[in-house]
Formats: C-alpha cells, structure tokens, sequence
C-alpha cells in the first residue's frame, strides 16, 4: 500500500514539508509506503477549461509541460493520499490548486474511492478554511476523507518551530493512523470481494431550469 503526498509550498524543507515527513513516520512503522512530491518553485500551468482531456483516452491533461501528468500517473499507483499546504490569505497555495484542479479534471479515476486528507500549515489563522478547499476535491470525486482528533492543520512560521506546536503533531500522528486504518479496511474489503459503491451519472441541472 503507498500514499502519495503532494507539499503545495514552494519549498521542500519548509513548515508544509516537515509536517508531511511527521506523517510519513507514522505511516513507515505502520509498513506503508509513502512518497512526498515537493511542487517547488517552477511555473505550473491552470486549469483553462479547455476540455481537451476529455478526448485523451489515457486520463491526461493536454499540457505537459509540469508536473500534473506525473502526479496523475503516482496517483493511478497509489492508494491513498494527502494534500498540503501552507495558508496564504487564508487560502491553499495557488500551485497546489492548478495542481488539483487539472489532475482531478483529467484524472479524476485515479483517485475516486481512495481515502485522502488534507493538511495545512501557518503561523496563526487562516487555516480552516484553507482546510474547507482542499477537502472539496475529495468529495467531490467519491473519496473517503481521513480524519483525526482535531482539524488537520500544525502551526509554525518556521520549520523548526513544526514540532514544538504539540497538539498539530499530535493531530498529525493520529492523522496517519486513520489513514493507514482505513487502508487496511479497504484492502481486507477487495480481498472479500466487497463490490464498490455504484454511482449514478447523466442528470445535470442547472439555475435557469
């Protein structure tokens, strides 16, 4: 079993990156597998509605000049995930966004009823509803939401101050036992042979009728 973790801050030995390590220990003694992709400070293309990935029959989105593609192929490998970020103006990172809105856009198969959670870093506000966006991409797309004891989030304006925020830390580590929990249920299920939920499709309404 693997989670892939995407950290939406430009740096990748910052607040957002420590926190996923956190999570990635818990998840090493549990025997899963984990992998952090650091999204770095390099362009990274939005979503433009071009549809042009509809017509892919490979779940891809047209532009491939970043990292979108390689997540959603991780992500075909992967059976769980987390997504991070720092808060800026009470907001996920807007590279973590173009990120999500494409990969799940074009590849929204390879994350549908796999677990995932979100986790957001700060200094000090914001973090809820930064937290509120980034779980939208789950239930939009039948995914089960990890929870913990508290709102995922962990407070620092510096690495090194990540694990003196206690009670982020241990949200964090009941946050990876939930996920590796869940896991491990959805496994014994595929194992039994438990069929998936089936999905209804083709009704789409709108405000004007």
């Amino acid at each position: 079993m693997k989670v892939l973790m995407i950290n939406g801050g430009a740096s990748d030995d910052g607040c957002t990156a420590t926190a996923l390590d956190e999570i990635a220990e818990i998840l090493r003694h549990e025997r899963i597998e984990s992998e952090i992709i650091h999204l770095g400070k390099n362009p990274i293309r939005d979503c433009i509605g071009c549809q042009a990935c509809r017509k892919n029959k490979n779940n891809r989105c047209v532009f491939d000049d970043d990292l979108v593609n390689v997540i959603i192929e991780k992500a075909e490998k992967s059976d769980g995930f987390i997504f991070a970020s720092p808060v800026y103006y009470a907001h996920p990172s807007g590279r973590i966004l173009s990120v999500l809105d494409r990969a799940f856009y074009a590849g929204s198969n390879a994350f549908a009823f796999k677990p995932g959670a979100a986790v957001v870093t700060a200094r000090r506000g914001g973090t809820s509803a930064a937290l509120d966006v980034l779980n939208k991409y789950f239930t939009i797309n039948r995914m089960p939401v990890v929870s913990s004891s508290y709102w995922n989030m962990v407070h620092g304006a510096k690495a090194e101050e990540i694990s003196r925020d206690e009670e982020g830390v241990q949200t964090l580590y009941n946050l990876a036992k939930n996920m590796a929990w869940m896991l491990k249920m959805i496994q014994t299920a595929k194992e039994t042979m438990l069929p998936m939920p089936e999905c209804k499709y083709g009704s789409k309404t709108n405000f004007i009728r």
